[in-house]
């Protein structure tokens, strides 16, 4: 048996929460084409007669500590990285791109096996392209292994799994073999909000956005779930509702269908949108909103 921490890291936008909801085989990270969707450290536990891989998603190593939600973001992915017996670093596509000079820094003597994953070969046309790119990788970091594939599609992600599976040390499990994740439910109901409406928002909120369950009661066939959509200023607040109230009923919506399939049960989803000034800026705010490792 084997069992040990892998932590997905990479510069934002990269595809590491797709690849971990593959990897796990379910989705627990919210996914969007947004840079910073995932915010928080994520653990997605895979267990199998063989070995318990404990797959770390982390929000996307990027310059700049200049606010305080940035430098959050980043102490986030760096908690990841002592904690792991194998590292996958995540690109995009067969090309180094501005930010991955970043996350080499913080790679740097990390003193744990690496692994390449070159993402969304999908959409490589020339596959041809990809020879001379792995033959000058490994110039640049030794890595273990250089693995392309496809988040998306699956393409060789059994293939990466089998890899760090190998690198990740004998021992029992660490987690119950019937845990995927060490976040509670209420996180993901504020994490399924969050997605719905980044899916919806323009180019200014989604940064100036977070979600907070403000109440989460279960029962037998019956959940309800009060959440707080948080925003930095009143012109905000409006365009999350939307005109006429569409696109927050319209976010209220798809979320509601999604909670009810991850709970097996009705839900009663309210929604309120309330404006908490400099809040991504305000440390203390950021605790009490729950960015705390």
């Amino acid at each position: 048996m084997r069992a040990g921490y892998v932590a997905l890291v990479g510069r934002p936008n990269v595809g590491k929460s797709t690849l971990l909801n593959r990897l796990v085989g379910q989705k627990l990270s919210i996914v969007s084409f947004r840079p910073q969707t995932t915010r928080h450290r994520i653990l997605g536990i895979k267990t199998t007669a063989a070995a318990q891989m404990i797959f770390i998603d982390t929000p996307g190593i990027h310059v700049g500590d200049r606010r305080a939600i940035n430098r959050y973001l980043n102490q986030a992915a760096q908690s990841a990285l002592g904690n792991a017996d194998v590292i996958i670093w995540v690109i995009d596509q067969p090309q180094w791109r501005p930010g991955d000079d970043a996350v080499e820094d913080r790679l740097a003597n990390i003193g744990v096996p690496v692994i390449l994953a070159i993402n969304k070969i999908d959409r490589v046309s020339d596959k041809k392209s990809l020879l001379p790119f792995l033959s000058t990788a490994n110039d640049r970091f030794a890595f273990q292994e250089i693995i392309p594939l496809s988040a998306f599609k699956g393409t060789n992600v059994e293939v990466l799994e089998r890899s760090a599976m190998a690198l990740i040390p004998e021992g029992e499990a660490i987690y119950p073999a019937d845990q995927l994740s060490d976040r509670p439910l209420r996180f993901f109901a504020a994490e399924v909000v969050r997605e719905k409406l980044l899916y919806r928002l323009g180019q200014e909120v989604p940064h100036a956005l977070t979600v907070e369950i403000d109440a989460f009661e279960e029962h037998p066939a019956l959940a309800t779930i009060h959440a707080v959509i948080w925003v930095e200023r009143r012109g905000q607040k409006g365009i999350v509702i939307g005109k006429h109230g569409k696109l927050l009923k319209d976010a209220g919506s798809e979320s509601r269908r999604e909670l009810e399939a991850m709970l097996g049960k009705k839900v009663n989803l309210q929604l309120w949108v309330k404006v908490r000034e400099g809040w991504s800026d305000n440390e203390a705010a950021l605790r009490t909103l729950g960015y705390a490792e």
